[in-house]
């Protein structure tokens, strides 16, 4: 789950990390009496999505007078920005965070993530702050510092010391970079965060150390720990059918191909769009409807595969262990008929109950294209949708 970064800044604040002081604003005269109520002489208006590259897209903007920031405000507020993370469709601006200003003297990143390779938490940093990370570790990888953090100790202070004399913080400032970096790391674990992100953390003429931007994820699967974290979510940043989805406990990702998939576990999911891909066609999502699946939620994942325009047909690729074949088949039928399916309809079914399954999908009626294997199935949906 992703927040807004307004609102990452609230969640770092309650564990003493330093960031500018700022109001968010949801129309231009909120943005004028949040300037006023600052009281800076200089403040940043700065669009809310759930998107990085803001500031390329025009969504960033440091003015000097309230004139400023009424025009700035009514620029960027209902403005679709296009970054590298929204897609070439964008994303509009709804909300703004109206920031003070301060004196930046050096820009640097801290990033912390999950390691799979080590299974332990990683702390990222680096002097190259205020540009995509990516960037950096495609061009300079040499300059970015790790520390893998033990899980029983946390972060250390001279884990943090190193990583701050390696990016090159000035003496005096050391100190105040382990404890935000302590803080920082706090946060993340506290929070069951998948992603804490600063990016630029700056240092400024007058000493402090400062988060200027933050971007937090969450792991979905310990929301239920964080009441407070769930409350932030804005659902008009998010699409449409991964909300739908989420509400009959479906983990749906959409995709920009045009074959439905349709998938019971995460590792057959995946396979199933890469054996897509293998023979020339391209997955429009990633659906995994789960071990324990009913039919009511597999006639719902029908409704949500077949809600995205772009779909020409369907591969429904399912290993029945703890999900019995002739549920999935019911709930095969049964969608095919609520929404009138018009498109193709390819079925693999493997495990409990097979035969009962195959025979309710042959004694539908329903022109449904039955699959001996994985690739069989992917091979036939492609033809047909080609």
């Amino acid at each position: 789950m992703n927040i807004h970064e307004y609102q990452g800044k609230e969640v770092l604040k309650q564990y003493g990390v330093n960031v500018p002081k700022g109001q968010v604003a949801f129309t231009v005269e909120e943005a004028v009496e949040a300037a006023v109520a600052l009281g800076s002489p200089v403040v940043v208006v700065k669009a809310q999505i759930h998107a990085g590259g803001r500031g390329k897209a025009g969504g960033v903007k440091v003015a000097k007078s309230l004139d400023e920031v009424r025009t700035y405000a009514s620029e960027i507020l209902g403005k679709v920005l296009v970054t590298h993370q929204t897609g070439p469709e964008g994303k509009e601006v709804k909300r703004l965070l109206i920031e003070q200003g301060c004196d930046i003297k050096k820009e640097y990143y801290v990033g912390v993530v999950v390691d799979r390779a080590t299974g332990r938490v990683v702390m990222m940093a680096s002097e190259e702050g205020g540009t995509e990370i990516e960037e950096v570790a495609a061009a300079t990888p040499e300059k970015i510092f790790k520390e893998i953090i033990d899980p029983a100790v946390g972060l250390q202070p001279y884990q943090a010391r190193r990583l701050a004399y390696a990016i090159s913080i000035p003496n005096e400032l050391v100190n105040k970079t382990v404890q935000f970096m302590t803080a920082l790391y706090t946060a993340f674990v506290d929070k069951d965060c998948s992603i804490a992100e600063i990016n630029p953390l700056v240092v400024t003429g007058d000493g402090d150390v400062m988060a200027l931007d933050a971007k937090l994820n969450f792991d979905s699967n310990a929301i239920f720990r964080h009441k407070e974290i769930a409350a932030l979510r804005d659902l008009e940043e998010e699409d449409e059918k991964e909300i739908e989805a989420s509400k009959f406990d479906l983990s749906y990702i959409a995709l920009d191909g045009n074959i439905g998939c349709m998938v019971n576990g995460a590792g057959l999911a995946m396979a199933t769009m890469d054996i897509i891909k293998y023979y020339g066609g391209d997955p429009a999502n990633f659906l995994d409807v789960g071990g324990g699946a009913t039919a009511e939620k597999v006639t719902e994942a029908f409704k949500i595969i077949l809600s995205d325009a772009k779909v020409k047909g369907i591969f429904v690729n399912i290993f029945g262990g703890i999900m019995k074949c002739d549920v999935i088949a019911s709930g095969i039928v049964e969608a095919a008929k609520q929404v009138e399916l018009d498109r193709p309809l390819v079925v693999r079914l493997e495990g409990t109950n097979v035969e009962l399954g195959k025979s309710i999908l042959t004694d539908s009626g329903l022109a449904i294209v039955s699959a001996d294997s994985m690739a069989d199935g992917a091979k036939k949906i492609v033809a047909l949708v080609s």
